[in-house]
């Protein structure tokens, strides 16, 4: 089975996996009008064994999500949960939903509503789910229903009718002065272990029977607890009262529980059920260490439990003493140094030693330059560590490299790459750019250049973690202002490092080759490395804004082409050439590349499911989640996962090398690891708690998680016996 989320097309009212069948419906019994009210609902299929989840899931697991696409006019109202059932799950336990399923949602029809005219009504929804079995797969589908005319659509209407009363009523709370009529109370006992819960005014019927309760607030009862054995309940009457055992991980301390209560026991429920909201009377403690949002307590236990080992067998990560620092400086300034072998740096870094080599330059001004680039090297590094530093400190989830997840800054950097290019391989020359005073200043003012060239080298190096450094960031952003800034300014030494000993050794621009005719040919060579850094941001960028907005600024990067060409002409060619360029431009930069930039959905979930124990095939990657990474450790599987960016270019070589390495993909099948790749090229704030977990903030991460083990870190350069001798120490499967 091979698990393959949903993948469409085009959208449709039916989508298939292996796991489950979904289709959208409708129910509008008296036509779609102003003033009326009509269910859409979602039918999810299960195979057997497969289940997915309800509002409260549990111990584990992820609510189906529905987000609708729906014309002015209409509006949809939450789920209308239908009764669930427990499924437990070892020491675990959640609560879903088995075989057919139907999530009905009520649409209101405002006042001012009109059906198209002579135009199907087109209502879409973008659905989200987590099917599960032993192992969990995230999947999703984009759905679309036309309705050709506002008439009654009633073909599902057994459906919905039989759907309606396995969703809870609503049982208020009543009293009559001392005298319950309906509702009750939610009592917490001396030492907080339990909640004593009543509730009046249930049906005749059902006192004397066995009834349970599901609790719709999240992450407060222990929802392993067995029905008559661990919590127990006893009618007084006409009240029904219940013990449930409170969670030792509960991770909030509500002032009111909403509880679902039905008769019958909790593998089987029967409906009618009554929706109930007590008031928790009694003190609460102070909860667990609050776990991420959408993680229950039991999973934020696990994830504390692996941060301690973790915290244990690296120190360098979490220690803040002298010589944790001392380390993570020395770690920053090796990792820095070796950013200059990124193959968009080292023109920068060439072009500029290229330049020991003029003749009518002193030793002074090579010394100056070398400084100068230096400092540009070391502020623009501090700049860009204290604005990450900044946004985290007011709740962003960022990491190293952020600015690349930004659509318009790939186009801004590609634009600048391009003009580099151009200008190398001597297409113009920038001095005929600018205005005459400009340009004597450029000349009279080298060293500014030298700065300026240090701050390019920074913004085309910052979204790679070079090998030693990603601990050191990890670090980074846990320390005191002033002591995370010298780790980035330690970067920034050690990437300046080989310009700034090379304006000061002597020796190295007498090593260098005479001036000549091969500068010339040199200076047009590098151009094309600058050329290769374009295609591959335009590459990031289609990861990121689709095909459109990576043609959009091809289109714009070959006008821009054209204009600096045209400039470069003389007479009144130049004038015609450029004023059409530049128009063509303009309008372009207006119109068309913003709507091009826009950061495009994100493409649904695909998905594989393990390859099966013993088949020796070959693993396949999916996509990482908290939950998906959680359910197959929770099944003994160990998981390898790749914290990877489309604008990281140490994690696109990892990809293609290692990774992709006949004898490592051996390996991870014949001890079935599950393979999962989380992909940061855009913003995530899951990916980015996960990477502040493991004590880094930027990719390339390479974990390899074990049941109960705290998770193994690769370098960022893992060469094949590295990973191999990783997986050896897995436990024998």
């Amino acid at each position: 089975m091979s698990g393959t989320a949903a993948l469409l097309g085009s959208a449709s009212h039916v989508v298939k996996t292996d796991q489950v069948r979904a289709e959208l419906l409708v129910h509008a019994p008296q036509g779609i009008r102003a003033g009326q009210t009509f269910w859409l609902g979602l039918q999810i299929e299960h195979q057997p064994h497969w289940h997915t989840y309800w509002q409260n899931p549990g111990d584990s697991g992820l609510p189906t999500r529905l987000q609708w696409q729906l014309p002015a006019g209409l509006q949809a109202s939450d789920i209308a949960w239908p009764l669930p059932k427990k499924i437990p799950i070892g020491t675990l336990a959640n609560y879903g939903y088995e075989g057919r399923l139907l999530l009905t949602v009520p649409v209101t029809v405002g006042a001012d509503f009109r059906f198209p005219d002579g135009a199907p009504l087109a209502l879409g929804l973008q659905a989200e789910w987590l099917v599960c079995r032993q192992e969990c797969i995230p999947q999703e589908g984009r759905f679309t229903l036309n309705l050709a005319s506002a008439a009654p659509q009633k073909p599902q209407a057994a459906l919905f009718e039989a759907t309606q009363p396995l969703s809870p009523q609503a049982l208020p709370q009543r009293q009559q002065g001392d005298t319950w009529i309906t509702g009750g109370q939610a009592t917490l006992t001396a030492d907080a272990r339990q909640i004593s819960l009543r509730v009046h005014g249930l049906p005749v019927g059902w006192r004397g029977q066995t009834l349970s309760a599901f609790p719709v607030t999240p992450n407060v009862v222990h929802n392993a607890a067995v029905q008559g054995k661990d919590w127990t309940q006893n009618w007084q009457g006409a009240v029904w009262s219940a013990q449930i055992p409170v969670s030792e991980e509960r991770g909030d301390s509500p002032p009111s529980m909403r509880w679902v209560i039905a008769a019958g026991p909790e593998s089987a429920p029967k409906a009618p059920a009554f929706d109930i909201e007590t008031p928790v009377q009694g003190a609460w403690p102070a909860p667990t260490q609050a776990a991420p949002a959408e993680i229950s307590p039991a999973l934020a236990k696990a994830l504390a439990d692996n941060a301690k080992a973790n915290a244990a067998q690296q120190p360098t990560t979490t220690s803040t003493t002298a010589l944790g620092l001392a380390l993570a400086i020395l770690g920053a300034l090796v990792g820095g140094l070796l950013l200059n072998l990124m193959p968009c740096v080292f023109p920068v870094l060439a072009i500029k030693v290229l330049g020991f080599t003029q003749a009518d330059t002193t030793q002074t001004q090579h010394r100056a330059a070398g400084m100068a680039y230096t400092v540009g090297v070391v502020l623009s590094f501090m700049l860009l560590g204290g604005l990450m530093l900044g946004l985290r400190a007011a709740g962003e989830q960022l990491g190293w490299g952020f600015q690349l997840q930004s659509p318009p800054v790939v186009a801004g950097l590609a634009l600048l790459f391009t003009l580099l290019g151009l200008n190398l391989a001597g297409v113009f020359e920038f001095g005929q750019m600018l205005p005459g005073s400009l340009a004597t200043l450029q000349s009279r003012h080298p060293t500014v250049n030298a700065g300026l060239s240090g701050v390019l080298a920074v913004a085309v190096a910052s979204p790679c973690t070079a090998p030693f450094m990603g601990a050191s960031l990890g670090l980074a952003i846990a320390l005191p202002v002033w002591q995370a800034l010298l780790v980035f300014a330690a970067m920034g030494v050690g990437m300046a490092l080989p310009y700034w000993a090379a304006s000061w050794w002597p020796g190295i621009a007498r090593a260098l080759p005479r001036p000549g005719a091969w500068m010339e040919t040199f200076r047009q060579a590098m151009a094309f490395p600058m050329f290769a850094t374009v295609i591959w941001l335009l590459w990031v960028l289609g990861q990121q804004t689709g095909i459109d907005g990576a043609s959009g600024l091809l289109a714009l990067l070959l006008t821009v082409a054209w204009l600096v060409w045209a400039l470069g002409l003389s007479g009144r060619t130049r004038w015609v050439l450029s004023a059409l360029a530049l128009a063509t431009l303009l309008w372009m930069g207006s119109s068309w590349l913003p709507l091009a930039l826009r950061e495009a959905p994100a493409q649904p979930l695909t998905s594989a499911s393990p390859s099966a124990p013993g088949t020796g095939a070959s693993p396949t990657w999916q996509p990482w989640s908290e939950a998906a990474l959680q359910a197959q450790m929770a099944a003994g599987r160990p998981v390898f996962v790749d914290f990877t960016a489309a604008w990281c270019v140490t994690c696109q070589y990892n990809k293609k090398t290692t990774l992709a390495d006949a004898r490592v993909l051996a390996d991870f099948a014949a001890r079935q690891v599950v393979l999962m790749r989380a992909d940061w090229t855009r913003r995530d704030p899951a990916i980015t708690q996960a990477l502040t977990a493991l004590g880094r903030s930027g990719v390339p991460v390479y974990a390899l998680y074990a049941p109960g083990r705290a998770p193994m870190l690769l370098s960022e350069l893992p060469s094949v016996a590295e990973v191999q001798t990783a997986l050896q120490g897995l436990p024998a499967r």
